[in-house]
């Protein structure tokens, strides 16, 4: 477990909400819901697990989260989530199902139906329902409640649900459609939350199928009202109108502030902004002025509609961005205005924990590091290291960090120019010469630290360098590693000796940190130099040979050798003209001679 995720879930709250896990390259790997985030986070860094969660976890190097208000909404999130980002460990919501929908067909004769999709048909839309089960049960109550069209016959031809009782429109005389406007009116005010008649009736029903002992039809009332009130639980983390909106919720403390921006397209709450910035003006302008920016100067899509907390100077809003920006006081959108304020309130108090925990490992690493060399704050310091296998494509990297932190912009990479062999010292001197003489003659800012991978060698050749050929004067130090090529020791001055450093100190970490990242920084680009390398041949300097015609000749001829042992037919067959045939021959069987 790495150290920003310890540190993260140190700070996890103990509500509901979903958490997103992500892989090293920043992918979503995995979307969960929880009662307790604090709790469900923390359970996948501790203790044992099966196969699949282990190689879960292993893939694990960040996560973020959302906190909700109730379980139910985690549970609605998460499938927005998922059909979102696509997880690839999220195998149970990852099919093209989504939740089901209640909807009221737009035909002369109206149909109660269950769907997944939501289509601009004129049709009345209810939902999503989490609980499928509890959706279908509720559609059988209201199919014998409302007898709505269920079957295809044309009218005069009953059907056997009209024999029940359920299907008035092949009756000899259908429903007029005033008749039906009077059922779909009840129907939408059944599940709009007018169902608490039904409900006391069913009530009234149950309690006298159980004094007359009728225990299973009593039963069957129970489990009605319990599928009702499944299906018609309230749940903010979808608005039912379909309306694309942002929805803005802030908080501050301490001179920083954060904002929440969620999301909401086809009535669905999408996905999430979050900044977290200082400010200087006070808390209302700085608002305003980051919506202004946030839509004219980030240029993201104007929604329909902005809701936006309380005391927010809607009007000027509403002006400068021609949408309708509204300050809701009930209801739902409310509910969401103050779920976004909420999130922002955790996100802020999380900021001010993590910047104190990241600065103890940064700037204060740094400065302390500092004090124990007695040299100015290192705020800049750049870390070299070689790489190459008994001498072959020596290559070495310099990585930069800044204030404890690494700057990945500033990471140069050197492929050896004038060392041949493994010499690790002339190497050593080549690199921090190009280097330096690049940043005198560009005047590019200086290090207050330099350090280079190795012992008493590597740091003699480049304070040489330095001091000798381009006059620096740069506090220079080395690091060794031990047995199992960990870091083992900070050398420094001259000549270098061992700087006590505490090995659980966090200057310690840091020069760890740093020579695990130029070492990785220097294979990789060894690995990728060696790689293309190794699938160079004579064919490429011939024109007219690219890389697909180089693979067709390999593949079909299996080597070099035997390309040059082809005639011209042989050639031509593959699809390559005759005049780079001649010239294949021609180049190959001149280097032959």
């Amino acid at each position: 477990m790495n150290r920003n995720i310890s540190e993260k879930l140190a700070v996890l709250p103990a509500q509901p909400g979903c958490y997103l896990m992500k892989d090293r390259q920043g992918t979503v790997i995995y979307v969960g819901k929880s009662k307790t985030l604090r709790n469900r986070v923390r359970s996948y860094f501790t203790g044992a697990h099966d196969k699949k969660t282990q190689r879960l976890v292993q893939e694990i190097v960040d996560f973020e989260y959302v906190v909700t208000t109730s379980e139910m909404e985690a549970l609605i999130l998460e499938m927005n989530l998922i059909k979102k980002y696509d997880p690839k460990y999220n195998v149970m919501l990852k099919d093209d199902k989504s939740y089901p929908y209640l909807k009221i067909t737009s035909e002369r004769h109206p149909r109660l139906l269950i769907t997944r999709k939501v289509k601009k048909d004129n049709g009345k839309y209810f939902g999503p329902y989490p609980n499928v089960l509890a959706a279908r049960e509720t559609k059988k109550l209201l199919d014998r409640l409302y007898p709505l069209k269920k079957c295809k016959n044309p009218p005069g031809r009953p059907c056997l649900y009209y024999h029940m009782g359920q299907c008035l429109a092949c009756s000899k005389t259908p429903p007029t459609s005033e008749e039906y406007r009077q059922i779909v009116q009840e129907i939408t005010s059944f599940l709009h939350g007018g169902f608490k008649d039904i409900k006391n009736n069913l009530t009234d029903k149950m309690l006298e199928a159980s004094e007359q002992l009728n225990f299973e039809r009593a039963k069957e009332f129970r489990d009605q009202i319990q599928h009702i009130e499944s299906v018609m639980e309230r749940q903010k983390m979808t608005l039912n109108d379909q309306v694309d909106r942002d929805i803005f919720g802030y908080s501050y403390d301490k001179g920083w502030m954060c904002i929440q921006v969620f999301f909401v397209r086809q009535g669905k709450l999408m996905e999430r902004d979050v900044s977290i910035f200082p400010f200087f003006d006070s808390p209302e302008d700085a608002f305003l002025s980051f919506i202004g920016r946030f839509y004219l100067h980030k240029q993201h899509i104007k929604p329909k509609q902005i809701l936006v907390p309380i005391g927010t100077d809607t009007n000027i809003l509403s002006e400068l961005l021609a949408v309708d920006v509204h300050t809701p006081f009930r209801g739902r959108k409310k509910e969401l205005v103050e779920l976004a304020i909420k999130n922002a309130k955790i996100a802020i108090q999380e900021k001010f924990t993590l910047i104190e925990r990241d600065e103890e490992r940064t700037i204060v690493a740094v400065e302390k590091l500092g004090d124990i060399l007695s040299i100015e704050t290192p705020h800049r310091i750049e870390a070299f290291d070689n790489s190459n296998i008994q001498g072959t494509d020596p290559v070495s990297a310099m990585v930069v960090f800044i204030d404890g932190r690494p700057s990945k912009k500033d990471y140069r990479k050197y492929k050896i120019k004038d060392v041949e062999g493994p010499d690790d010292y002339e190497t050593m001197r080549e690199v921090i010469r190009r280097r330096y003489t690049r940043v005198l003659k560009e005047e590019l800012p200086l290090p207050d630290l330099i350090v280079v991978d190795g012992g008493k060698g590597q740091m003699n050749a480049a304070l040489d360098v330095l001091e000798n050929e381009l006059g620096l004067d740069i506090p220079l130090g080395g690091l060794a590693k031990d047995d199992r090529h960990h870091t083992s020791e900070l050398l420094y001055g001259n000549p270098p000796s061992i700087v006590p450093l505490s090995r659980k100190s966090q200057e310690f970490y840091l020069v760890q940190r740093i020579q695990d990242e130029v070492h990785r920084f220097a294979i990789s680009f060894h690995r990728q130099l060696r790689g293309k390398n190794l699938f160079q041949s004579e064919l490429d300097n011939i024109p007219g040979v690219g890389e697909k015609r180089r693979k067709r000749l390999l593949q079909h001829f299996k080597s070099v050798d035997e390309i040059k042992r082809a005639n011209l037919g042989d050639i031509t067959k593959l699809g390559i003209p005759s005049n780079v045939a001649e010239d294949i021959i021609d180049y190959l069987n001149s280097n032959k001679k």
